[in-house]
């Protein structure tokens, strides 16, 4: 089978390039790669593929951390939802600030603050003034929609 010079299977990167957007084809790549890395002594054919659905909020938030770890960043998720406690029988509040974005990443050495709103979702009060405070603190805010546009503005920083 014909292979690229890093030693990808051409059919396998038109098949992915059919079915996904470059975008997606990027992050699958990336995710395939790492798994090679990490565990070289499994052959592809017995390799599982990696997927993402970033259909809903929780799908297109891991994607958004799954790239910009793979592509060298440090990302992490944000739970800003506090915890339920059984042995007091009651939920206790998150400490994390109200409106704080949902995924926190640095990227070639700066601060990225990550929305994800898919649908009708909007930014709340305060969402909007959590993201006047990174930016005038000089980080970068963005509202990801979908994995496209994130791919899009992270690829040009």
């Amino acid at each position: 089978m014909d292979r690229t010079p890093d030693g990808k299977s051409v059919l396998n990167l038109i098949t992915m390039a059919k079915k996904y957007s470059p975008a997606m084809v990027d992050l699958l790549g990336k995710a395939l790669e790492y798994s090679k890395n990490q565990y070289p002594s499994i052959p592809d054919h017995c390799r599982p593929k990696p997927s993402f659905k970033t259909t809903d909020a929780n799908g297109l938030t891991k994607a958004i951390v799954e790239f910009i770890d793979l592509s060298g960043g440090w990302a992490t998720r944000i739970s800003t939802e506090g915890r339920y406690i059984e042995s007091l029988g009651k939920r206790i509040p998150s400490s994390v600030k109200k409106g704080t974005a949902d995924v926190h990443a640095v990227w070639n050495g700066r601060h990225l603050s990550i929305e994800v709103k898919i649908g009708a979702d909007r930014q709340s009060p305060e969402q909007k003034e959590i993201q006047s405070d990174i930016e005038k603190a000089g980080g970068l805010y963005y509202i990801a929609k979908d994995f496209d546009s994130f791919h899009h503005w992270i690829t040009k920083l």
